[in-house]
């Protein structure tokens, strides 16, 4: 009895052990599972981030192989560059030996402001070289062009009688009003750094500025020799031009004549250091020409100019969008005389002389009053002289015989001490006088 009970007793025990084993397994069991989970989650956890990170290595890699790409296209590019300045400075070395030499010191550089007009600049590089090429000694010359329009550069070089320039200039342009042209920002900086080439790099005394749609007369050499002779001993000179605003046709004659203008005249002119040692620290941003006109620039100092142009604008074309081409600049006639100014007596221009010389010529025209003016001058045989009240009459009577209206700075074009004098349609001169020029030239109004 007793061992059965203690039978009964062991089984219990060995029953409850095995249930607390089998417990202990089903609990170690359900604690490997969600540890395998969570391991399986963290290395699937992983291998996604060394997936991403490999992705962004790779990206790494392609960006600095493109850097890398970058550096050596700008080393490259920098490269070229220094070899092309090279090329030029060396072009303009060979040109500059070439075209001087040891022979003779030049009278003045010769310069063709271009941008992108290659045909224009061939039809003005023929005009000059024509004249140029038995004065080369004296009279270098030089093309340059604003910006790299290759045709430009391509004819340039094409041409072992002158000496290429290029001016790069990649600095934006910030007009100062809104609806302004760039192009006259861009051309006054390609002046000034032209102008600063020929003085400073160079060295010349005097430069000739023409611009590339220009023919040249036949004298045009020989003007500009006798013109910087006057321009040393004349420091009332500023510049020495070869153009006159009321040169068409119907208005001019004698190719011999020469005058002292306040306007300052342009399109094709010299000028000498010493003026642009003056100039080049103040040039203006733009407008350069008209900046020239105003009085607290050229401070009283006038220009010669000729009667009969030397200079001859062909281009209808350009940035100035063809103002004032078909009524003012197409009719201009060319000089086609062969004029020997080294036998010319020019000391009539110098300030002290040219008053008087001047204040004769208008002291013997005819006055002319009332209206009808262009009738009564028309009439008379001689010169005459008209009087203007101010620049709206002044604007009236030039329109009447057709000559330039306009007026920079209180001085009308081609003026002298506010008197303008052109020929109408014979040799007479017809001189419009304003309210106090006579008084500035010592006349008595009659």
């Amino acid at each position: 009895m007793r061992g059965n009970k203690f039978c009964c007793d062991f089984r219990y025990l060995l029953i409850l052990a095995a249930v607390a084993f089998i417990y202990t397994q089903m609990r170690l069991f359900a604690t490997q599972s969600e540890y395998a989970d969570r391991l399986a989650a963290a290395i699937e956890a992983e291998n996604h981030c060394t997936s991403q990170t490999r992705l962004l290595i790779d990206q790494i890699s392609l960006q600095q192989g493109r850097i890398v790409a970058l550096e050596e296209q700008m080393k490259r590019q920098d490269q070229e560059c220094r070899q092309l300045r090279a090329l030029v400075q060396d072009l303009e070395s060979k040109g500059i030996k070439k075209l001087i030499g040891n022979v003779q010191m030049p009278v003045a550089a010769v310069v063709v402001m271009a941008c992108n007009r290659a045909d224009y600049l061939e039809k003005t590089i023929k005009s000059i070289l024509k004249y140029q090429i038995s004065v080369a000694s004296k009279y270098p010359l030089f093309i340059s062009q604003d910006g790299s329009h290759p045709d430009v550069r391509k004819l340039a070089l094409s041409y072992d009688q002158l000496t290429y320039m290029q001016h790069l200039d990649f600095e934006p342009v910030h007009t100062e009003r809104p609806g302004e042209l760039i192009a006259y920002y861009k051309i006054a900086r390609h002046y000034k750094w032209a102008l600063d080439q020929l003085f400073y790099k160079h060295n010349f005394s005097r430069v000739i500025i023409l611009e590339d749609d220009m023919e040249i007369a036949p004298d045009f050499f020989d003007f500009f020799e006798a013109g910087a002779t006057l321009l040393d001993r004349d420091k009332s000179i500023m510049a020495i031009s070869s153009w006159n605003d009321n040169g068409q046709m119907q208005f001019v004659q004698d190719p011999y004549a020469l005058y002292r203008s306040d306007f300052f005249p342009g399109l094709g002119w010299m000028l000498s250091k010493s003026t642009w040692d003056e100039l080049s620290p103040k040039w203006p941003k733009a407008y350069w020409d008209d900046w020239l006109r105003l009085k607290e620039n050229h401070r009283g100092r006038q220009f010669i100019r000729p009667e009969v142009c030397r200079t001859y604008n062909f281009g209808e074309h350009g940035s100035s969008l063809g103002q004032f081409f078909k009524q003012y600049l197409e009719p201009i006639k060319l000089n086609d005389v062969q004029v020997d100014w080294k036998s010319m007596d020019l000391s009539y221009l110098l300030e002290d002389n040219y008053v008087k010389h001047f204040g004769d010529l208008v002291k013997k025209a005819k006055p002319i009053h009332g209206a009808d003016a262009v009738l009564k001058a028309f009439n008379i045989d001689g010169d005459v002289r008209i009087q203007y009240r101010d620049q709206l009459d002044f604007e009236n009577i030039a329109r009447q015989f057709g000559i330039f209206e306009e007026w920079k700075d209180g001085v009308p074009r081609a003026a002298y001490k506010g008197i303008v004098v052109f020929r109408y349609q014979t040799s007479r001169r017809v001189f419009l006088v304003g309210h106090d020029s006579l008084q500035q030239l010592g006349i008595e109004d009659t």
